[in-house]
């Protein structure tokens, strides 16, 4: 019996995968969007906002004064508004700006490097994201009658965090260390502490143990690197895999992811909470596979397989990190 002809794929269905990608701000995109919205939209990374919402959930859980009311679920969606879409909209905008020469190298398929949008237009961006989000931040310290905003001021503190990340002279990105711990910090810690304060209490106990969970999130901001080594290479960016080889750099990478997740585990178990231990490490597991199976084997090819793949394993530990410290009757150990 002869084989049926394999049928291409629709070029519709190429143009619209690489639609959604250029929109959602993923590699493997296409230049030529004309809504200006849409463009925005792009400069924003709707993608990257994911880690940021989730960040909110886990602060919100971990204060243990979350309740599923009306109000509170109205309050951690506005803190979600603003640790999402606002600020890091507001990060990815300000990132893309700074880094159109890498971009026209890396990605030439980007709003800016492609001309779809002016360079005022982006910097009209930066400014209504920033303050809106502040403003937002603002709003939610009132709602929780902090004594201190605290709340904004850790979106005024998170938002210079992710000016020097990108923007000369401090430029942290261009240390692969400095710059991906910023990186992981902003993606963990900043959300969770604001979920945290906006429900219960944060104290420096929590601080400390997301800022070490955060070394995980440096592991996870690594896998970004692998695919702009050309451009960070060309423009003198230090970067792990330039600095260390792309072998070097992804097993210090999935080292980082994996460790410090372990560490967190026992934490857990320092403070009485077994079960949630147990369930950390065994999501743990299939990340280790996963590293195995595509990661380390071609980091370049692999990378935004493996982040597919293993990431909603990550996320879930931290929500049961989270949990765990939530159920705790220890609320600080300073």
């Amino acid at each position: 019996m002869s084989e049926q002809p394999v049928t291409p794929p629709v070029a519709d269905d190429v143009d619209s995968g690489a639609k959604a990608r250029q929109l959602l701000g993923m590699k493997g995109a296409q230049a030529g969007e004309k809504s200006v919205w849409k463009i925005r939209l792009q400069l924003m990374k709707p993608i990257t906002w994911i880690p940021l919402i989730w960040g909110v959930v886990c602060g919100a859980a971990a204060s243990g004064g979350y309740e599923w009311r009306f109000d509170h679920v109205l309050i951690a969606a506005a803190c979600m508004l603003m640790s999402g879409p606002l600020l890091t909209g507001y990060t990815q905008t300000i990132n893309d700006y700074y880094d159109r020469e890498i971009d026209a190298i890396n990605e030439p398929y980007r709003p800016i490097p492609s001309g779809a949008i002016s360079l005022g237009q982006v910097q009209a961006q930066i400014w209504v994201l920033l303050l809106a989000g502040i403003a937002i931040a603002f709003g939610l310290d009132r709602w929780a009658n902090h004594d201190f905003p605290i709340i904004t001021a850790l979106a005024i503190g998170g938002s210079f965090v992710s000016y020097i990340y990108s923007a000369p002279p401090l430029k942290l990105k261009q240390n692969g260390w400095l710059g991906n711990y910023a990186l992981g910090a902003s993606y963990i810690a900043l959300p969770w502490w604001a979920g945290q304060a906006l429900f219960g209490q944060l104290n420096w106990t929590i601080v400390v143990v997301t800022l070490v969970y955060s070394l995980a999130g440096l592991g996870i901001a690594v896998v970004n690197d692998f695919k702009s080594v050309e451009g960070d290479r060309a423009l003198g960016l230090k970067s792990l895999p330039v600095s260390f080889g792309i072998q070097t750099a992804s097993w210090i990478c999935v080292l980082m992811i994996d460790l410090f997740q372990l560490a967190a585990a026992g934490y857990l178990v320092a403070i009485g909470q077994n079960l949630y231990a147990a369930i950390l490490v065994l999501l743990i597991i299939p990340q280790i596979t996963f590293q195995d199976m595509y990661f380390l084997r071609d980091p370049l090819a692999n990378d935004v397989k493996y982040q597919a793949s293993a990431q909603p394993f990550l996320v879930l530990g931290m929500l049961v990190t989270a949990l765990a410290i939530g159920h705790s009757t220890i609320t600080t150990i300073f």
